[in-house]
């Protein structure tokens, strides 16, 4: 049996979660192949990784980069409430998911996650489910990251995955709305039920996005399980804080049962 442990000292979000499952093992060169099963235009989006150091910690960068109207890229991670006026409903992209050529548990773990969010984004906003729409920059940066996550995952085949409690920041953040408190309206709806942290840090740590991987994929939140560590990775949020390192740890191995 083996297990993936969420270790989400400074939040989680798509990226760094991406990251962390690329440095665990996961080529990139797989996920681009699976992504491109999804019907994007040609050229709308290039992923790339890059190594970098957090407070001392060697972790894998994970970055979307978006084609502007001249066909340039441009690195982004924007929020799903971006100032962008195109946008992507859920319908589109549950579409867009279903009918592509993905592998069926890929598929099914990244609409349970989409759906996560659109019923948080519905509840808030007072609007059905299929109404819900994700403005162009979030929608690719999302579908990239929950898809990715999802195909990730199952290259690893892990048989149970855990997590820590979730730490979600302080603060305010910005949103297309106004000025609200950490957590953001949408991760505090998706992360209800789920044991959260405190955290010093006044900033966002944990976005809907990384709150719809956590709830659908962990199974358990709790301290470190007895198991022998196989493989680890690290992956880095664009934020840099003083005190500790902007990562999302995720130890890959078999249970360790205790003798009595």
């Amino acid at each position: 049996m083996s297990i993936l442990y969420l270790d989400c000292l400074s939040g989680i979000s798509g990226d760094m979660t991406l990251g962390a499952l690329i440095d665990a093992g996961v080529p990139l060169a797989r996920i681009e192949e699976e992504l491109n099963k999804l019907p994007f235009d040609e050229g709308e989006y290039a992923l790339s990784q890059e190594t970098v150091v957090k407070n001392g910690i060697t972790a894998v960068s994970f970055r979307v980069k978006l084609a502007d109207a001249s066909g340039e890229h441009s690195h982004t991670h924007e929020p799903l409430h971006s100032h962008s006026h195109h946008h992507r409903t859920y319908r589109d992209i549950k579409q867009m998911i279903e009918e592509s050529s993905l592998d069926e548990a890929v598929k099914a773990t990244a609409l349970e996650m989409f759906l996560r969010i659109g019923e948080a984004e519905g509840k808030i906003h007072n609007m059905p489910l299929d109404q819900v729409h994700f403005h162009e920059v979030g929608a690719v940066d999302s579908i990239i990251d929950i898809v990715g996550t999802a195909i990730a995952v199952q290259e690893l085949k892990p048989e149970a995955i855990y997590a820590s409690p979730i730490p979600v920041g302080g603060g305010k953040v910005w949103i297309d709305h106004g000025l609200y408190p950490v957590p953001a309206p949408a991760t505090t709806e998706i992360l209800k039920g789920i044991p959260l942290a405190s955290s010093s840090v006044q900033s966002e740590l944990t976005t809907p996005t990384g709150a719809a991987i956590a709830a659908v994929l962990v199974e358990e939140f709790c301290p470190l399980p007895s198991m022998t560590i196989d493989t680890i990775g690290y992956g880095a949020g664009t934020k840099t804080f003083p005190n500790q390192p902007n990562v999302l740890r995720v130890l890959l191995g078999r249970p360790h049962h205790l003798s009595s």
